[in-house]
């Protein structure tokens, strides 16, 4: 259940402002919301249980060496605290993708969401937390998580009509992380039992 709250948590927060939010609204524009989520979900939950496996495995084969794995995942976390301050954009390119879309809209959505997410902070978040946390939790609750966002970026997309708070959002999701990064590196080099 922690890993689950944990991971629900750390991915919502890291999708805040995430070029996948960008997406989810643009495809909003184009798809009914229903099968913009369905689509969604589906290539998330692909994604990140690839990631739980991989983080799973990193942390099994190196258990001996969970001080050092922690140290690890809080520096990653601090990464991904200034990724987020430096903003993730939609290019014109990946925008007219998602706008021109053809065919079964979940299938659309799902391929360009899988893609969009190789790499993608959200998948790293994901990896790292299970190699700390239960597999099972944490892949659900990652895609929980992201699913979220993304609902909050069609919702709040379409009820506001882009006048989010942009600044706000990306320095607060920063400061997340930032603070999980904190407390990871102090619990790998032992000062937090």
């Amino acid at each position: 259940m922690y890993a689950f709250l944990l991971s629900t948590a750390v991915i919502f927060v890291a999708e805040l402002g995430d070029k996948s939010q960008l997406m989810a609204m643009t495809f909003a524009s184009r798809y009914r919301a229903r099968d913009v989520l369905l689509g969604i979900t589906v290539a998330t939950a692909v994604v990140h249980l690839a990631s739980v496996g991989i983080g799973a495995l990193i942390g099994a084969g190196f258990s001996q060496y969970q001080g050092v794995i922690s140290i690890v995942a809080g520096v990653a976390f601090l990464g991904f605290a200034v990724w987020t301050l430096r903003g993730d954009e939609l290019t014109e390119e990946e925008a007219s993708k998602a706008r021109g879309a053809t065919g079964a809209a979940i299938l659309a959505v799902g391929v360009a969401f899988f893609l969009a997410e190789l790499g993608d902070k959200t998948m790293l978040a994901t990896i790292t937390l299970a190699t700390q946390e239960g597999w099972l939790g944490t892949w659900i609750g990652s895609t929980v998580g992201m699913v979220a966002a993304d609902a909050l970026a069609i919702v709040v997309g379409a009820l506001l009509a882009k006048k989010l708070p942009e600044k706000a959002i990306k320095f607060g999701a920063a400061a997340l992380f930032a603070l999980f990064g904190v407390v990871l590196v102090l619990e790998g080099s032992g000062v937090l039992g």
